[in-house]
């Protein structure tokens, strides 16, 4: 529904959240989704179980039999090195339980675009013997982190 109908008749909108979530369309910006409570937190207490519970069985894994479940879900890892490949699933399992804690799944969204981005390198030869070599030239002064 149009963000015009909430302010117009809220009532109305209420009702359709107690069917269901209802997306919210804004001209000036993204979508809101309203939800009702009780849903939410159970969605949220059921994902944080959830979490928890594969978080645990990834752990209690040896590396490489956790790396080859992690392979079949995400097929790009299987170009890390093994080494690489158990460190991912050491990383998958600390952001699958910091998520889960926090309630925001961009921490373990970043980590797989992170480890995504690291397997594109090792599928280009080329690149990763770029990337592995000695630097040969300065390339100058680092700028301090702070931009200063």
């Amino acid at each position: 529904m149009q963000w015009s109908e909430l302010q117009r008749d809220p009532k109305s909108v209420a009702a359709l959240a107690d069917q269901g979530d209802v997306r919210v369309r804004r001209r000036d910006g993204v979508p809101l989704l309203l939800v009702r409570e009780d849903t939410a937190v159970s969605a949220a207490d059921g994902a944080v179980s959830a979490a928890r519970a594969l978080r645990n069985a990834l752990a209690h894994l040896p590396g490489e039999a956790a790396a080859d479940v992690l392979v079949e879900e995400f097929p790009w890892a299987d170009l890390l090195p093994v080494a690489d490949r158990v460190q991912f699933v050491a990383d998958f399992i600390r952001a699958v339980g910091a998520s889960a804690e926090l309630g925001r799944w961009s921490v373990l969204a970043q980590v797989l675009v992170e480890w995504r981005a690291t397997a594109a390198v090792y599928a280009d030869p080329v690149l990763v013997g770029e990337l592995s070599g000695p630097l040969e030239d300065d390339l100058g002064p680092v700028p301090a982190p702070n931009g200063s």
